[in-house]
């Protein structure tokens, strides 16, 4: 099989009219020219998931990218579209090394599948369990986790002031371990991890007990009795994106006094959020972490410090 990437609409032909990545390639890389005759640096970037075209990505880091005085040209490496499954990852990691990609962000379903592929991992990432940032820089494959730290500079600003003696998160995937790993550092009394694959949420817990001390995490039995008792709710699912439609759990569980988040931002108001705003609760999107995390990916892409606020308004506006 040869690997191929989807050239798209709003990104790479509109920036390389040569069309497809071979010929944007050529263009860009040997081109690359700013106003007024000033060569700017290229930066090639792409995104590994599955029904990502809805990604706000491409939008907030090229125009941030532009902001910083690069030529920042961001793919969506669509396995949907491509017909490819996790089995193909060896190979498009090849296919991005060997096409010139300085970096790769990784989506759902690959955050913890791509970390045997890595030459190495950042401290976060092998504690976390999972990988959301490649850094591909000579022929070594770096993994980072930048979900993490995203999601609690997002925690600390829209929940300021909230109870968080005990939470209930529903998922043990790549984003539920960045979630829980920054809700226990930043205090949260007790976790209780659900998720429909029960050994996932073991091995959560058993990483997050073993960093933060016995008790601060357990597996949740009776979803309607810890609702029932907690502070807070993050739904770490993919259950309410666009291709995954629906609500994570029973909107009749939702009840006053609750705090609710949720790490999906496209669509902005998932069924989850529109229940738990109708019942007059502070509840959140993924837009604050998608904005935060993307502030470090830039970092370690680049090299450069990029803007927060100029991202957070390229987000809102994408």
């Amino acid at each position: 099989m040869t690997a191929r990437f989807p050239a798209r609409d709003t990104g790479f032909r509109d920036r390389a009219p040569g069309g497809g990545l071979g010929g944007g390639l050529g263009g860009g890389l040997g081109g690359g020219l700013g106003g007024g005759g000033m060569v700017k640096r290229t930066v090639l970037i792409g995104l590994f998931g599955t029904g990502i075209q809805g990604s706000a990505a491409p939008a907030i880091h090229m125009g941030e990218g532009e902001r910083l005085g690069l030529r920042l040209i961001y793919e969506l490496i669509d396995f949907t579209v491509l017909g490819l499954g996790a089995e193909a990852l060896p190979e498009m990691l090849v296919a991005a090394e060997r096409m010139g990609f300085d970096g790769l962000a990784v989506t759902h379903p690959f955050k913890q599948a791509v970390m045997p592929h890595l030459t190495e991992l950042s401290e976060d990432a092998r504690a976390l369990g999972a990988v959301n940032t490649v850094v591909l820089r000579d022929g070594r494959r770096a993994g980072h986790n930048t979900d993490w730290t995203g999601w609690a500079e997002a925690f600390r600003s829209e929940f300021a002031g909230v109870a968080q003696d005990r939470v209930v998160q529903l998922g043990a995937g790549g984003a539920g371990a960045a979630v829980a790993y920054a809700g226990l550092t930043l205090g949260f009394g007790r976790l209780v991890v659900f998720d429909t694959d029960t050994a996932r949420a073991e091995a959560l817990v058993a990483r997050l007990e073993a960093r933060f001390g016995a008790g601060r995490a357990a597996v949740g039995e009776d979803l309607v009795e810890e609702v029932a008792r907690a502070d807070g709710l993050v739904n770490a699912t993919p259950v309410g994106m666009v291709a995954h439609p629906g609500c994570p759990l029973p909107p009749g569980l939702l009840r006053p006094g609750l705090w609710v988040s949720d790490v999906i931002y496209a669509p902005r108001e998932t069924e989850l959020l529109r229940a738990a705003r109708s019942l007059g609760l502070r509840a959140e999107n993924g837009g604050g972490m998608v904005v935060h995390q993307a502030v470090e990916q830039m970092r370690l892409w680049t090299g450069l410090q990029p803007d927060a606020g100029h991202m957070r308004a390229l987000f809102e506006a994408a």
